[in-house]
């Protein structure tokens, strides 16, 4: 279970590249983004079957995983950038950002976990780190003509959320079946671009190395990693592990001068490594200190 988790903890890393990434891409509207990046990212999954033993007899995959995976992965994104289209982009991101908490407190019904206090103590740690990051340390007003926006905005957090948990009912399907996720994604994204955006492709060398780079690691080997994670790690570690996330893009963005180093920031990084330790706190200091 440790090495699992820490597979999973290198999904949340390389997620953290994803705003400087994004932002060095250049102007490719965000559909368009989904469907190079996620072609990119089956191509991480071919290469890696090349170097796997084949299995002795194909697995037998259940008709509502591809529900959950392909749901998941386009889903999530579907109604992450409809959010951003219908609110600002603070509110959006601060609610789409609950679903590290709704994996936590969802742990609790899944078979043979138990949800405890430090769990969601530490999530709430890390949620509260993830608001000073996300906000700048300004206010947030949530007002009612965007509140289409905001309930796509939570969507997207329930369906990431549930992708999650529910891909740990299914250890036995292998992780190669995230290759099939992505190529879906890919092709449902590319769908969406052309009903709803203009073609702007990458201007220099220098955004399709951006353009790559998100393909390979954020929207690639990460959900390979993530669906280790998820289905043999210690989820409500990973759940709340993952407001490292904003932290960790923050703290990028700075050493590429990007963004300025603030108390803020130095605030953000102590609640959420407090939320981290405190989250694992069974895994640090073993199962003993349940109680």
């Amino acid at each position: 279970m440790a090495r699992a988790t820490l597979i999973g903890f290198s999904a949340i890393a390389m997620w953290a590249l994803l705003a400087l990434l994004t932002d060095a891409s250049g102007q490719v509207p965000p559909f368009l983004l989904a469907a190079i990046t996620f072609a990119i990212g089956t191509a991480v999954g071919l290469v890696a079957r090349l170097f796997m033993p084949a299995p002795e007899k194909p697995a037998k995959i259940p008709f509502q995983v591809w529900i959950i995976g392909i749901g998941g992965l386009f889903g999530y994104h579907f109604f992450y950038f409809t959010a951003l289209r219908n609110a600002p982009a603070v509110e959006a991101s601060l609610i789409a950002y609950l679903w590290p908490l709704f994996i936590v407190l969802g742990s609790a019904l899944m078979p043979g976990e138990r949800l405890r206090w430090y769990h969601v103590g530490g999530a709430l740690l890390g949620l509260a780190g993830t608001v000073l990051i996300v906000t700048r340390g300004g206010g947030v007003a949530f007002e009612s003509r965007y509140a289409f926006g905001y309930a796509m905005a939570g969507v997207c957090a329930f369906l990431w959320s549930g992708y999650s948990l529910l891909s740990r009912r299914f250890p036995a399907v292998p992780t190669s079946i995230v290759t099939w996720f992505c190529a879906a994604t890919s092709a449902l994204s590319l769908l969406c671009h052309l009903l709803l955006e203009e073609t702007v492709l990458p201007a220099t060398s220098g955004q399709w190395l951006a353009v790559i780079g998100l393909g390979l690691m954020p929207v690639g080997a990460a959900f390979y990693a993530w669906d280790i994670g998820v289905k043999r790690g210690n989820i409500q570690v990973l759940g709340a592990a993952s407001y490292a996330a904003p932290l960790l893009s923050t703290l990028i963005l700075i050493a590429a001068g990007v963004a300025e180093p603030s108390l803020r920031i130095l605030a953000a990084c102590l609640l959420i490594t407090a939320g981290a330790v405190l989250a694992a706190k069974s895994m640090i200091f073993g199962h003993k200190s349940n109680r």
